[in-house]
């Protein structure tokens, strides 16, 4: 079944694929069936798809729990406030009570490979958020080791890639610093665990939020296909697009069409709804070794 939108009649904020739902001490995300690409949210959805980006972020954090505190308090309906146990039929499987944490405003990416809009300012520049690179490198070509480069978060439209000295006279250096450290620790700790399962993890993206007591813990969903790039080792092969385990199927899509990238997105044909959340549930299987049940 997919589910577009929760409805629980509480205080919400919508993203593009959660439901943040304020309960006071605490917070309920929801994750629903919605996509996006190019900051678009599509009319219709990948079924399955908030119970399987759940499932992930569940897996990785709690294998990062011993060296990262994050917000997770609970996943079981029965854990949750009383007053949100009437719609388990909505909750079960894709949501999360969490910490109320204060989101730290950069987008924190890790890269390991020269894809996407890393690729296309290297291309202009030879080097990404500020970072000097080497010449003559490759698209998607395994970086000399992996880079931390921070973007804004923007309520709307694109998040802007920035540099780490931009980075700090937001945040502040020691903030800045602790972000830096964390995001390229997780990425290495992640990447290694996933070459070890024939996937590269070619970059990726956190958030950090700030509990009242000052402590900097890992916020939001955690090396999901939405917020990564997963390809397959097995034909891995630089100088060009991968196949993925992401959305980079949608997107692939989407610019086949004459769409201009502007609301309302066009309703995505069946085949690529199934394609995309078979590349979705192959994620989940191959990192954790195990099948999903849904």
């Amino acid at each position: 079944m997919e589910l577009l939108q929760s409805t629980l009649p509480l205080p919400c904020r919508r993203g593009k694929v959660r439901d943040v739902y304020d309960l006071g001490e605490t917070l309920l995300i929801v994750a629903t069936d919605r996509i996006s690409a190019f900051d678009v949210i599509m009319p219709n959805g990948i079924p399955d798809k908030g119970k399987i980006l759940t499932a992930i972020s569940l897996f990785w954090f709690e294998r990062f729990a011993s060296f990262f505190q994050n917000h997770l308090i609970a996943t079981d309906v029965a854990d949750y406030p009383a007053k949100v146990q009437p719609f388990a039929d909505q909750l079960h499987g894709r949501s999360m009570l969490v910490k109320k944490a204060a989101v730290i405003p950069i987008e924190c990416v890790a890269r390991g490979y020269l894809a996407g809009s890393g690729w296309k300012e290297y291309q202009k520049t030879q080097s990404v958020c500020g970072v000097a690179l080497p010449p003559g490198l490759r698209q998607c070509d395994q970086l000399p080791h992996p880079i931390f480069t921070p973007a804004t978060k923007e309520e709307t439209g694109h998040d802007i890639n920035i540099s780490f000295e931009e980075t700090a006279q937001r945040i502040g250096n020691e903030t800045a610093g602790t972000l830096r450290d964390r995001t390229l620790a997780l990425y290495s700790l992640a990447a290694e665990y996933a070459s070890a399962r024939g996937v590269i993890i070619a970059d990726t993206k956190f958030e950090f939020g700030r509990l009242p007591d000052g402590k900097i813990i890992l916020i939001d969903e955690v090396l999901t296909p939405d917020s990564s790039r997963f390809w397959p080792a097995s034909v891995y092969q630089p100088g060009q697009d991968q196949p993925s385990y992401d959305k980079q199927f949608v997107r692939n899509y989407l610019e086949t069409l004459s769409w201009n990238k502007t609301p309302p997105g066009p309703v995505l044909p069946q085949d690529v709804v199934r394609k995309t959340r078979e590349k979705y549930l192959e994620a989940y299987e191959r990192l954790t070794g195990e099948p999903l049940a849904l």
